[in-house]
C-alpha cells in the first residue's frame, strides 16, 4: 500500500473513531509504519478532521521528516515499534471505559480484564498496566517498551490504551474490541458472571494464535 493511501486511510478511521466516540477533542493518535520510516497524527489535531497531507513523517528513530509536528506522544509509537517487529500500526485513545478502567485500583495489575468473551481473548489477551506518567513524559517510553515486548494492548495508568496491530485495521478492531470488553466488564461488575474457563482460553490460543 502506498504512502499516500495510508495516510489516506488515517484519516479515514480517525474520522471514524472520532464520530463514534472513541476519541474526542484532539485526544488521541494513529500511526503506521513505513520501510523508512512511520506516519503519525499531528500534535493538537482532532482526528475527526485530519488532512492527509499534514501528518507527520518520522523516522524510525523518532526524528520528524515531513509534515506538521507530530504528536507529543509521538514516541509512544516509536517504543511499541522497537518492541514489536511485527506491528504495523499503533493507535492511541482516551476511549471512556479504558481510561475508567485504568483509574482503578488493579488486583492484578499483569491482566486487567477478565476473559468475558472469546473475541476479547483472541483480539487483546492479557491487559497489563503501565504504571502513571504525565503525558509526554519521555519516560514513558521505556515502560511501554519494556510492557509492549510481550503484549499487543497495554493501559497506561490514568490516561488510555495503546494498541499496535499487524495493519491499521487490525490495530483499531483490537482498540474497539478492547473499549467494549471494559465496558462489559463495568456493566457486569457485582453480578454472578461466567467467565471463560482456562480450557476454553487454551483453544482458543491454539485455534487463533497472536
Amino acid at each position: 500500500m502506498t504512502e499516500s493511501l495510508l495516510r489516506e486511510r488515517m484519516a479515514i478511521f480517525g474520522k471514524s473513531l472520532y464520530d463514534r466516540g472513541y476519541l474526542h477533542g484532539s485526544s488521541g493518535n494513529l500511526s503506521v509504519r513505513l520501510e523508512d520510516g512511520f506516519l503519525v497524527t499531528p500534535t493538537n489535531s482532532c482526528l475527526g478532521f485530519l488532512d492527509p497531507g499534514a501528518i507527520a513523517k518520522l523516522d524510525l528513530s523518532g526524528r520528524h521528516l515531513s509534515g506538521d509536528k507530530p504528536s507529543k506522544e509521538a514516541f509512544l509509537h516509536v517504543s511499541v515499534y522497537q518492541a514489536r517487529s511485527n506491528s504495523q500500526a499503533v493507535v492511541h485513545s482516551h476511549s471512556t471505559h479504558s481510561v475508567a478502567l485504568s483509574c482503578l485500583q488493579a488486583a492484578d495489575p499483569t491482566d486487567l480484564l477478565p476473559p468475558i468473551t472469546a473475541y476479547g481473548v483472541m483480539k487483546i489477551g492479557k491487559l497489563p498496566l503501565v504504571p502513571y506518567y504525565r503525558p509526554g513524559d519521555p519516560a514513558l517510553a521505556a515502560a511501554v517498551q519494556e510492557t509492549a515486548t510481550d503484549h499487543s494492548a497495554v493501559l497506561l495508568a490514568n490516561h488510555g490504551p495503546v494498541v499496535a496491530g499487524r495493519s491499521l485495521e487490525d490495530a483499531i478492531w483490537a482498540l474497539e474490541e478492547l473499549e467494549e470488553t471494559a465496558k462489559l466488564h463495568f456493566l457486569l461488575e457485582g453480578r454472578p458472571t461466567r467467565l471463560l474457563t482456562a480450557a476454553q482460553i487454551g483453544e482458543l490460543n491454539r485455534v487463533f494464535p497472536s
